[in-house]
């Protein structure tokens, strides 16, 4: 497997790291006295999150809840009582407002910051401004794609091919970026990069129309600590490439030279909102707004509103309302969103986005069809999609298109990852296939269709697996053309 250490990436990179950074590794944060921030990280339960940055969604009738005059002026007001400087970032594109505590790394100040405003009855919600990572842990290449194809615990995929191929559907992939590749170039269309911070972003700046993937390498202990005190990473990593992998499960092109998407002439819009030591909740908000043709401050207008979004990233915290008024709100625009269960063998309510209300929750089986060993479950799972599972053979995670540089970029390539990331874009495919074949169908439609026409996984699962494994042909069958 290339470039991947296997305890932080190939098994477990959806392992929520609650990593709260105290300065530059966080979205909209910049000055050169706060370039060392991320190796002071720490994390904590939500209570005693050290973070500087939360966000804060006033009620409709509020003025605060669009006058960004009115805002300030409240922030002051509550500075004045907590004693701290409250700095107001930006609006994100829910409307709620991304607050700053730029003179202070004590999570005792941020938490009486963000009391002050829980305290308001004009404010509905407040939440930190959390990190999350990736869920992750060569038709030449065609051979090694068991997931598309075996009839043990396969998708039954080309099969589904007769019927629709995902032209036209547009997939969100908000993820690490993409990297040039040739079974990917003839499927993006303009994507964005909603990275807000520089340290993080790798790129040498912040937002911008190149969503490019120029690397999340990281050393040891770079991005904090974990709630047990242990340095993340645990030890020095490369780059994963993940939002390439995730891209080309979903819609590598079948141009006969390597691999084949599940929906493999669909349209990639790459997001970016994941670099170095992962990524904070503000900027996959805006994303998700973004994605699904919704207004972002600072944004171009999305020319090619996505269809379905793909998130196979996840961090350990119950789905807040920063999350659930984006997501609410795509699904209403007509986006169905996918996300991945987790990869911590623990139920997937405790994780974000994993646990939110409206969206399409995907647990990853292996190459048996047995719920993959490090797959969260549980209720709040909707389905199950293979997602392989590497310990005995490489052969057996799912095989996609990479890059082959380490900690630049290099050239293309191929490799096996397992992990819910890697379940969840089958299911986007799906969505995609279903989209093109009946275009009137709902997000909740979609969801439903592909549910109601699981089969049982051939192994076993316990927790709960949702609905079964997806059927690709089944569903397909079950979809009435427009």
């Amino acid at each position: 497997m290339h470039g991947f250490t296997p305890l932080r990436i190939s098994v477990a990179l959806a392992t929520v790291v609650a990593v709260m950074g105290t300065g530059v590794a966080f979205a909209g944060s910049s000055g050169p006295a706060r370039a060392s921030a991320p190796a002071q990280a720490a994390a904590a339960a939500d209570s005693t999150e050290l973070t500087q940055r939360f966000i804060v969604g006033y009620k409709s009738h509020a003025d605060e809840a669009t006058s960004n005059t009115a805002f300030v002026k409240d922030a002051k007001a509550k500075a004045a009582t907590t004693g701290e400087r409250i700095s107001f970032e930006r609006r994100l594109g829910t409307g709620a407002a991304l607050v700053d505590l730029p003179d202070t790394e004590k999570p005792q100040d941020a938490q009486e910051a963000m009391a002050a405003f829980r305290s308001d009855p004009d404010v509905a919600y407040v939440v930190p401004d959390r990190r999350v990572f990736p869920t992750a842990v060569d038709p030449a290449e065609y051979r090694y794609q068991w997931d598309l194809y075996e009839s043990q615990a396969g998708m039954n995929v080309p099969s589904a091919w007769k019927q629709a191929t995902g032209k036209g559907v547009t997939v969100a992939v908000i993820d690490t970026g993409i990297t040039q590749h040739t079974e990917l170039k003839s499927r993006l269309v303009p994507g964005y990069d909603f990275i807000s911070d520089s340290w993080t972003a790798t790129d040498g700046g912040g937002r911008d129309n190149d969503p490019s993937d120029t690397g999340d390498w990281a050393n040891r202990g770079q991005c904090g600590k974990d709630r047990n005190g242990n340095p993340v990473p645990a030890r020095d990593t490369n780059n994963s490439w993940h939002g390439s992998h995730v891209a080309g499960t979903i819609a590598a092109t079948a141009n006969g030279y390597g691999t084949v998407g599940v929906a493999h002439e669909a349209n990639i819009q790459p997001i970016r909102v994941l670099g170095k030591c992962g990524g904070s909740t503000s900027d996959i908000v805006d994303a998700i707004t973004w994605a699904s043709g919704g207004t972002v401050s600072g944004a171009p207008a999305n020319k090619y509103r996505a269809a379905v979004i793909n998130m196979s990233l996840g961090g350990e915290f119950a789905c807040d309302q920063a999350y659930n008024a984006a997501i609410k709100a795509a699904v209403g625009r007509g986006t169905t969103v996918v996300v991945a269960a987790g990869n911590d063998n623990a139920d997937a309510s405790a994780y974000s986005p994993a646990g939110c209300a409206n969206v399409v929750t995907v647990a990853a089986s292996d190459r048996e069809g047995n719920r993959a060993a490090y797959s969260n479950y549980g209720t709040a799972v909707d389905v199950t999609a293979p997602g392989g599972e590497t310990a005995q053979r490489a052969d057996d995670g799912i095989w996609s298109t990479i890059n082959k540089g380490t900690r630049s970029v290099g050239s293309e390539g191929y490799s096996s990852y397992q992990g819910t990331s890697m379940a969840a874009p089958h299911i986007a495919g799906l969505a995609a296939l279903l989209k093109q074949k009946a275009p009137s169908l709902t997000p909740t439609q979609i969801e439903q269709t592909v549910k109601n026409n699981t089969r049982g996984l051939p192994g076993s699962c316990s927790g709960g697996c949702g609905a079964g494994l997806a059927d690709a042909a089944k569903t397909l069958s079950a979809a009435t053309a427009d």
